[in-house]
């Protein structure tokens, strides 16, 4: 039997071409792979036949294992079967819990590697042509969890609304009403804002208006989570792109 190692893998925003040829390489060598609700499952493809696929992804409060089953089940995996993969969408160590299952796993003395992925807070809004920073709009960008572990809404959100830089939010629909009201507070209701629903993917939707209106186009355009939200100035600066996102029904091509 292999060592027992564990790698913890990011598999980029959901576009099945965004992930990297070192994360491919994982994905096959692995003889077990842990993946979330996040992950594109056709990059599971590239997966040996004989390889055991275990879904332990979350979806709005609907665990499949909480996070301390999958540490547990990391360490007996990787101890009793020998390489474990652990597929993250976007990127491990952004909101992703990536480094406490590293932890976890290093205190039985298993051996540890990482590949980052291609993260979501950059890549949705690149997607639409939104430029994170861009001269004379933004000179720096915060990316700042919506809810926190106890499900209350970040503090760092208030701080970042008093500040000129980009605010990316992840995992913020449920607290939109309170983001709008803490803007409005700041005087901003008129800032431009954008959310991206399933960014990447053929599935993605998009609206885009102000502080002040986002909530009735949400309505409208049926937004809902997984989403990421884009406050700042350069929500304006969006340039329009001629290329066509790819189908995510593909087969990945990469070797």
């Amino acid at each position: 039997m292999e060592n027992p190692k564990l790698t913890v893998v990011g598999a980029g925003p959901g576009d099945l071409e965004l992930i990297t040829l070192k994360a491919i390489r994982a994905i096959k060598e692995a003889r077990v792979i842990m993946y979330d609700a996040l992950v594109n499952v056709k990059l599971l493809a590239h997966a040996s036949a004989s390889t055991e696929l275990i879904f332990v992804g979350k979806r709005k409060g609907c665990y499949a294992y909480q996070q301390e089953q999958i540490n547990e089940l990391i360490v007996q995996s990787a101890l009793t079967k020998g390489h474990v993969v652990r597929l993250k969408g976007g990127d491990p160590f952004i909101f992703g819990r990536g480094a406490e299952e590293i932890e976890y796993a290093k205190s039985f003395n298993i051996e540890i590697d990482m590949v980052p992925g291609v993260s979501s807070s950059a890549a949705v809004p690149a997607y639409q042509g939104i430029p994170l920073t861009k001269r004379n709009a933004s000179e720096s960008f915060w990316v700042i969890t919506g809810t926190t572990k106890s499900h209350k809404i970040s503090g760092d959100i208030a701080i970042a609304a008093k500040s000129t830089a980009t605010i990316v939010i992840l995992m913020g629909m449920g607290k939109l009403s309170e983001i709008v009201k803490i803007f409005e507070t700041e005087g901003r209701g008129e800032e431009a804002i954008a959310i991206i629903q399933n960014g990447t993917t053929t599935e993605e939707k998009v609206g885009i208006g102000k502080i002040n209106t986002i909530e009735a186009i949400v309505k409208k355009e049926q937004l809902s989570s997984p989403a990421i939200i884009i406050i700042g100035k350069v929500v304006k600066e969006r340039v329009v792109l001629t290329r066509m996102i790819q189908e995510t029904n593909k087969t990945p091509v990469l070797v």
